[in-house]
């Protein structure tokens, strides 16, 4: 089951200004290939098919916990899009506005995903940076521990490969490279960072890297996986600080509040002649 708060896992700043072209690049970051639909569904997926639980108690553990920090990242990366899509064609209430020839939807035509004014009110889509359809064929879920920890390293390291997705995937591709250590004896932590170049050569992860984060696994359940620690340990293999299980999530932050679109007539009025119509008749 999933204990839900209505809270974003960190505060987004607002962007200068509306940027539709952008919201489509960010759009990789949620249903690409390597995005957070397809970390979130192969460890969810994974968690939901392990065998031998019992007996691989850690190893289930740190798949499913990470598969609940998934889910927050989808979140942050909507959240995103949302925040570049507010604004970016004009706001026009046919119901109220007098030129009934305008044409608020005219920038739309030169943004790079029309199925963000088409088919969403100009919000987040499980789509790629392309607009093609996130699918379940990005699953992998084979039932082998050993094949499944390979390929979700691989997954976190395509991931960061991409987009240079920092800190909280960087905390993941360590945690499996940690998995697969303790399962096979290989020294995994040797391959990293992959790419060569470290997360703190970026100013917007080196702030939170100052504050130890890229070491911190969060516990996301306040009684279960609690053989975390048992393969979150040690020392990081870039720094070599010590790797440490935190028992509460992070405090989080507001969601932003998204203004009305009434061109796209998003979320919609309702038309007070038509109730009273209805109500007579009905």
């Amino acid at each position: 089951m999933i204990h839900k708060f209505d809270k974003l896992a960190i505060s987004l700043p607002t962007p200068d200004g509306p940027d539709a072209n952008a919201a489509s690049c960010v759009q990789e970051l949620l249903g690409g290939k390597f995005g957070e639909m397809s970390t979130l569904m192969n460890y969810t997926f994974q968690s939901f098919n392990f065998r031998g639980r019992t007996k691989l108690r850690p190893y289930y553990d740190l798949i499913s916990n990470i598969a609940a920090e998934e889910y927050s990242h989808i979140e942050l990366v909507s959240a995103t899009i949302n925040l570049l899509l507010s604004g970016t064609t004009e706001k026009f209430d046919r119901n109220t506005g007098d030129d009934q020839n305008a044409t608020p939807l005219a920038e739309a035509v030169n943004a790079r995903n029309s199925y963000h004014f088409i088919a969403s009110g100009q919000t987040a889509l499980p789509v790629d940076s392309m607009g093609n359809p996130w699918t379940g064929a990005n699953v992998f879920s084979s039932g082998n521990l050993k094949l499944d920890l390979l390929h979700n390293f691989f997954l976190e390291c395509g991931a960061r490969g991409n987009k240079i997705r920092v800190v909280r995937g960087g905390v993941h591709i360590v945690a499996y490279a940690r998995a697969l250590e303790k399962l096979t004896g290989a020294d995994i932590g040797k391959l990293l960072p992959i790419p060569d170049v470290s997360n703190k050569k970026f100013p917007e992860a080196a702030v939170h890297e100052k504050k130890g984060l890229h070491r911190v696994m969060y516990r996301w359940s306040p009684e279960d996986y609690r053989e975390l620690d048992q393969i979150w340990n040690g020392p990081h293999p870039e720094d070599g600080q010590e790797l440490i299980v935190k028992e509460e999530t992070p405090e989080g932050a507001s969601w932003p509040e998204l203004e009305e679109e009434p061109q796209l007539s998003s979320p919609g009025a309702i038309d007070p002649a038509m109730i009273k119509h209805f109500a007579k008749v009905l």
